[in-house]
């Protein structure tokens, strides 16, 4: 069974990525040039690295004001998405969503975007993050007489927009005023694309704590024809922006926190942006950086391998030692690792390599099973390693299981020493913001310090970032 990388890191540290929101937009009616269908699918495999258990794709063709095309399913989106499902997702806009579960169970019915008919017609919404006060949100929905079926926070956002905004409609929904109702009723955490019969709105809380970030789709050039200023095809937004150059589109800029973007066939614009309370700062997520993020995604204007490759840099400023070779748990920690060889002087040289078609059957929930699965996962390259003083580089250390039996796999081979470095600081309190993270007690941070851990983990010696040193990376 071939397995997704990402999929076997999260099955052996037990740290979930979030989820990927994707939404497209075409710059002419139905039947548009542009197959929006195709470019979502296409989005959110380049999103799939944020979440594997299921995901979802809602297509409209600007009609009608109650039926969208849906299509979704449990598992990877190469299994979910087939010709004959593609071909029933017509429409000139749709969104899309590649889930793991922060909060509620992994089944299908908690699959988004989530759809609901209101009064004023269908509705869809994609949601990123969790929301940090969703039991008092739960309340107050069913208070005003609304059924949820699920546990699903994204469900409860959906059924919050249908509410009316405080100050009243007159002329039909308000959705604007709707969806700055439901900011001041949720401060965080959410990247949300919601699409109505003809447009989309992104939305980004005021804290910016999950990403968003908008693409142009560019015409195809044909050879000898470099005009330039021809019309966009459309328009994307996405949580990240690594999959845009496959799809032809092209980086714009990011959500900003607290804004609510529309997007229509004729473009995009800014129709507010709600501000935070003057003594609140800006919360993005440092993780994303550190292990979510695909590393060709952009945030805050730079690429997020040239933020690793930083941390890399700053921590051979801060955890020098004497090596022959600077090398990475692939693929993990290579631009960490790239980083720490050029500050440092130190070469670069691969150590490991990767089996990529280690099946479920290694991964076992029990430890010793699991740390077998890391074995069966890598090999090492001896003729690197042999009578060498390694200084091995990865991201972040989570339970702690995969580390010992690298260690030991290049003993193994002829290491002379081995010196472990983690580009990010320990590991030691879950996240209520949208990322699964293990409980305080299976973090290994909290049970060991660097001395034991290294010990623990057969290691000459073990070091972290240091926080300060990764703020100042970023």
């Amino acid at each position: 069974v071939g397995l997704d990388m990402d999929q076997n890191k999260e099955l052996l540290t037990g740290m979930k990525h979030e989820c990927g929101v994707f939404g497209c937009m075409a710059s002419s009616p139905w039947p548009s040039q542009l197959d929006v269908g195709q470019v979502i699918c296409l989005g959110l495999v380049a999103l799939q690295h944020r979440g594997q258990e299921s995901a979802g794709i809602v297509t409209s063709e600007g009609i009608s004001t109650t039926h969208f095309n849906v299509k979704k399913g449990m598992g990877m989106i190469s299994s979910i998405f087939n010709d004959d499902s593609m071909k029933k997702l017509k429409g000139n806009l749709g969104i899309g969503h590649t889930r793991y579960s922060t909060s509620a169970a992994s089944e299908e019915v908690n699959c988004q975007p989530f759809v609901v008919h209101s009064v004023h017609g269908v509705l869809a919404v994609a949601h990123n993050g969790e929301l940090v006060n969703c039991e008092a949100l739960r309340k107050m929905v069913l208070s005003r007489g609304v059924g949820l079926s699920t546990h699903s926070d994204s469900e409860l956002i959906t059924q919050a927009l249908c509410l009316n905004p405080p100050e009243g409609e007159e002329n039909g929904p308000d959705w604007p005023a709707r969806i700055k109702h439901l900011m001041h009723l949720a401060p965080l955490s959410y990247s949300l694309v919601i699409m109505m019969r003809d447009k989309i709105y992104g939305v980004r809380d005021t804290y910016g704590n999950r990403p968003l970030c908008l693409g142009k789709i560019v015409p195809l050039q044909k050879k000898g024809n470099n005009k330039v200023g021809d019309e966009p095809e459309g328009w994307v937004i996405s949580s990240e922006s690594c999959g845009f150059l496959s799809i032809g589109a092209r980086y714009l800029r990011e959500v900003q926190p607290g804004e609510i973007v529309e997007l229509t066939k004729t473009g995009f614009k800014t129709i507010d942006i709600i501000g935070r309370p003057a003594d609140k700062a800006l919360a993005f997520c440092i993780f994303e950086y550190v292990y979510f993020a695909r590393s060709d995604t952009i945030f805050e204007g730079q690429m997020v391998y040239s933020a690793r490759m930083q941390c890399g840099r700053m921590l051979a400023k801060e955890a020098l030692v004497a090596a022959d070779i600077v090398s990475s748990v692939p693929e993990s920690g290579t631009a960490a690792a790239h980083g720490f060889s050029r500050e440092s002087g130190i070469p670069f040289a691969e150590v490991l390599c990767k089996n990529r078609y280690v099946g479920r059957t290694f991964i076992q929930p029990s430890t010793r099973l699991r740390q077998l699965g890391v074995a069966k996962k890598f090999g090492a390259l001896s003729e690197n390693v042999e009578n060498k003083r390694i200084i091995l580089i990865d991201d972040s250390i989570v339970r702690g299981n995969t580390i010992g039996p690298i260690v030991k796999l290049l003993r193994d081979a002829g290491a002379k020493e081995v010196h472990v470095r983690i580009a990010s600081p320990p590991l030691k309190y879950p996240c209520f913001m949208g990322i699964n993270i293990p409980t305080r007690e299976e973090l290994i941070a909290n049970k060991l310090d660097n001395i034991k851990l290294a010990t623990h983990a057969g290691a000459d010696s073990l070091a972290y970032l240091s926080v300060e040193g990764l703020r100042e990376a970023v």
